[in-house]
């Protein structure tokens, strides 16, 4: 068949990539003109990990990746006060963790494709007109297309989603925090592969040392302290974060200093989407377009691969018309799964960012102690796991 993908992040390239391998024509169409960068480190492990060592990423994967050694909380004086060694997580996986930027997979799993998928970037679906042999697409520049299927695969605020089932307002569910990152060159101090976090009550800023002398920084804050609408520019954003970070202490004066010369600043709403279908006529949505579990749950690529995996897996061998039956089984198969997932995250969101001096006092106290291996797995140990077995479509 002939399918449209609505995205070429990691959901978007995942998809593509097994969907050519089971013989379809694809064609990607990003909004960006070219691959993202930067963005912000993710955790990876679980299904994901396991479907890209599956397509024979992993080697490229572990080498981008950083094997983080440390979570470490600290006072005003840059004084430990909680935290835990990462290899927490590596000994909970079989040694199946690693950290990496989010772009840095996104770019790996896009150039698997070898060329061999049409991309059309700089563009995106402008409008979908559903028919009985095929959907037809108007894009924002190119010219019109014909194609069998369509897929969401364009993020929280999925242009495709809002087409096919309606406005954002109506499926996405904030979880009370919004956040932000950049990079910035030289900063000092580094601690090497140590993720290193300072926090008052309803707010908080990480930082962690990158390669080629770079600092990733995270800053997550409650919704009361977002001084303005939301940001739609550099400008804006770092205004924002001057409001509700310039009297928070620690390391912040001299971070917010140092942003003047950030570009590219990633910001955006916590949130979930939530809905009883992802898929209408010869519509379906993917990733975080279809249940977005929010950036602090940790797991959302490694879920939108598995998802890619399975969506393509059951369109495999389906003819023209049977694409109904597969998306019916794609979304009993994962909507489960996923609903799971973001109520545990929902759960988790509050330890991330306290917003009370207490709460901060009780979530270091309790990360000091997950080096308990009991306590580990009592904590995290859930969350670590996923409780689904995908099948074998044949590769």
């Amino acid at each position: 068949m002939r399918i449209a993908i609505n995205g070429a992040g990691i959901a978007g390239s995942a998809l593509a990539y097994w969907l050519r391998e089971f013989g379809h024509e694809v064609l990607l169409i990003e909004h960006a003109p070219h691959l993202r960068e930067g963005g912000y480190v993710i955790d990876f492990w679980g299904l994901g990990y396991d479907i890209t060592e599956k397509m024979g990423l992993l080697p490229r994967i572990r080498e981008l990746g950083y094997q983080v050694k440390e979570v470490r909380f600290v006072d005003r004086h840059s004084c430990k006060n909680g935290g835990f060694p990462a290899d927490v997580f590596g000994r909970m996986t079989n040694g199946r963790f690693t950290s990496l930027r989010r772009s840095d997979l996104a770019a790996t799993i896009y150039r698997a494709l070898d060329g061999n998928v049409e991309t059309l970037f700089g563009d995106s679906v402008a409008s979908i007109a559903d028919e009985t042999h095929g959907v037809r697409l108007n894009f924002e520049r190119a010219a019109a297309r014909e194609v069998d299927l369509l897929i969401g695969a364009d993020g929280l605020h999925s242009r495709v989603r809002q087409l096919a089932f309606g406005p954002d307002a109506e499926f996405e569910v904030s979880l009370g925090y919004h956040v932000a990152a950049f990079e910035l060159e030289g900063y000092r101090p580094r601690d090497e592969l140590v993720y290193v976090s300072y926090a008052v009550p309803g707010k908080q800023v990480s930082r962690f040392s990158m390669r080629d002398d770079k600092t990733l920084f995270l800053f997550v804050f409650r919704d009361e302290y977002l001084a303005a609408e939301h940001p739609l520019n550099d400008q804006e954003r770092k205004s924002v974060l001057a409001a509700a970070f310039s009297e928070v202490g620690w390391e912040c004066p001299r971070i917010l200093a140092a942003m003047a010369s950030a570009s590219g600043i990633y910001f955006d709403r916590v949130s979930q989407i939530r809905m009883d279908r992802w898929t209408t006529g010869r519509t379906a949505l993917l990733g975080d377009a279809a249940a977005c579990v929010s950036l602090l749950a940790g797991e959302g690529t490694g879920l939108a691969i598995a998802e890619a995996y399975v969506l393509a897996g059951e369109l495999h061998g389906c003819r023209k018309g049977g694409h109904a039956a597969a998306y019916a089984r794609y979304q009993e198969r994962m909507m489960p799964f996923l609903k799971r997932k973001q109520e545990s995250a929902a759960k988790f969101a509050p330890s991330i960012c306290p917003k009370s001096a207490p709460g901060i006092i009780f979530r270091n106290l309790v990360t000091g102690l997950l080096g308990l291996p009991i306590v580990a797995e009592f904590v995290i140990g859930r969350d670590l796991r996923d409780d689904i077995e995908l099948p074998d479509y044949g590769l």
